[in-house]
């Protein structure tokens, strides 16, 4: 409801105005009354009453002006000075709020009013207490659930009622998917406090890239991150600043790797898929138990999308490649076929990306030169939905480095497999332990159709069997 707001006059003139007409209205009454008294009970002639109602309009003047006077000097000095000293020092406050108790009243100040001033400075002390605790409070909340959820987040279920209702609306975002190459197969052979140490330092480095591209972090579910990019504040660049993030977080974990190798860790590998499309942003869940995050068919588009990715990789969506293919450079498309998918799912491998003025690229590590070639009977199941197959396909390394193996087989493995590898074979009483890759390429061996080269990038391999690659690796260099 909208109220016009009116210009009202001080104390000072609407007590004194107020006096005058109420003595005026008094003295006109008395004046009616007294000429028609007199008319009727004197028998009075109208030059009587002429100059009987002049001589009482005198008295009624002096009266009504000795009355004005009186009482507004009365007033003034009990009541209208005193209030105005109390609204000269309340606008003080909006300048200088240490002058809330600079109030300087008569001695014969009555007793409501000085109440006023006495209730006034212990109300003002109250709101300051409570203005400060809920500051506290407030600034409590956002830097402890800021950690949980992202700061925007809280700021934007803090700011309104609306906030903490169940739902939510549709927009279109541009979803960030990054996920740790084989840290759960490293985790169980570790300390596991070593491992959320390492965890947290990584996580640490992402979340300040993430923030610093204005991302969302929607959830860390292990060692997994899903950021979202317009979700609260939609931009035009929305996929731009999603795919240089991405850039970015593959090329701090490479000097991230620098620093953790140095210190004895093994190198972590990271994916990382994007896409963008439509979902509902807002609170999911039920009155005991919410989360804000997003739903829709590009979450789980982007999940399928990191899925086939390899460690430095990022790759993007279709729909992401079309908003910003001007200013991209990648691979040539890929396609697969993916469970619950009706059409197959396209992406594309980016390197390089053009964003204000910026030319952001993916940096590659240093290689260890060329494969070692080498011939090892290996055994290799295919991973499908994180189900091991229970029939090994045989094969035969070809070649090999400590991150990727060449291996040939009668029976071939699609491209963006997952599998399972395991050397027939023990040296020197070293056995190799299970080695977990993805196939990138397949392609004929030789003439025949029986031959199959599968090219594998290693995701997950213990420290010791790559010690020995290097080793191998060393050896067949010198």
């Amino acid at each position: 409801m909208f109220i016009k707001k009116s210009k009202n006059n001080g104390v000072r003139e609407i007590l004194i105005m107020g006096i005058f007409w109420r003595i005026l209205f008094i003295e006109a009454v008395l004046l009616v009354y007294s000429l028609v008294y007199r008319w009727l009970a004197e028998d009075a002639g109208p030059a009587d009453l002429f100059w009987y109602a002049v001589r009482i309009m005198v008295l009624v003047g002096i009266i009504i002006v000795f009355m004005v006077v009186s009482l507004k000097q009365f007033l003034t000095k009990k009541i209208i000075d005193p209030l105005e000293h109390i609204a000269l020092a309340n606008k003080a406050i909006e300048n200088d709020f240490s002058q809330k108790d600079a109030i300087a009243l008569p001695p014969d100040t009555p007793d409501e009013i000085t109440t006023i001033v006495t209730t006034r400075a212990a109300m003002l002390k109250r709101i300051i207490q409570v203005s400060d605790e809920r500051l506290k409070l407030v600034n409590f909340i956002k830097e402890t659930f800021g950690r949980y959820l992202s700061t925007k987040v809280v700021e934007e279920i803090l700011s309104s009622t609306r906030g903490r209702q169940i739902g939510g609306t549709r927009k279109t975002v541009t979803v960030l998917m990054a996920d740790l190459r084989g840290f759960t197969t490293l985790s169980e052979s570790r300390d596991p406090e070593e491992m959320v140490q390492l965890l947290n330092r990584y996580l640490k480095r992402m979340s300040a890239i993430i923030l610093a591209y204005d991302g969302i972090i929607d959830e860390i579910i292990g060692d997994a991150i899903l950021a979202v990019f317009g979700a609260l504040e939609p931009h035009e660049n929305d996929p731009e600043r999603a795919i240089a993030c991405a850039l970015g977080m593959q090329n701090c974990l490479v000097r991230l790797n620098e620093e953790i190798t140095a210190e004895g860790y093994p190198a972590l590998e990271m994916g990382i898929g994007i896409n963008t499309g439509s979902v509902i942003v807002g609170n999911i869940g039920s009155e005991l138990r919410m989360k804000y995050g997003i739903v829709g068919d590009a979450v789980n588009r982007v999940a399928r999308i990191e899925a086939n990715s390899i460690g430095g990789q990022v790759l993007i969506g279709e729909s992401t490649c079309k908003a910003v293919h001007a200013l991209l450079k990648t691979d040539p498309p890929k396609t697969t076929m993916m469970k619950g998918l009706k059409k197959p799912l396209v992406f594309y491998a980016v390197y390089a990306i053009e964003m204000d003025g910026k030319h952001i690229a993916l940096e590659v590590p240093t290689t260890s030169g060329p494969l070692l070639d080498i011939q090892i009977p290996v055994q290799c199941w295919v991973i499908q939905d994180k189900k091991l197959g229970s029939i090994p396909i045989a094969g035969t390394s070809v070649s090999m480095d400590e991150n990727k193996i060449n291996i040939q087989t009668r029976i071939p493995v699609e491209p963006l497999t997952d599998v399972k590898l395991n050397f027939s074979f023990c040296l020197e009483a070293h056995c190799f332990d299970d080695i977990y890759a993805k196939c990138i390429a397949m392609e004929p061996a030789g003439a025949g159709r029986d031959s199959h080269l599968c090219q594998l990038h290693i995701t997950a391999m213990e420290e010791k069997d790559r010690a020995i690659i290097r080793q191998w690796m060393a050896e067949a260099a010198a």
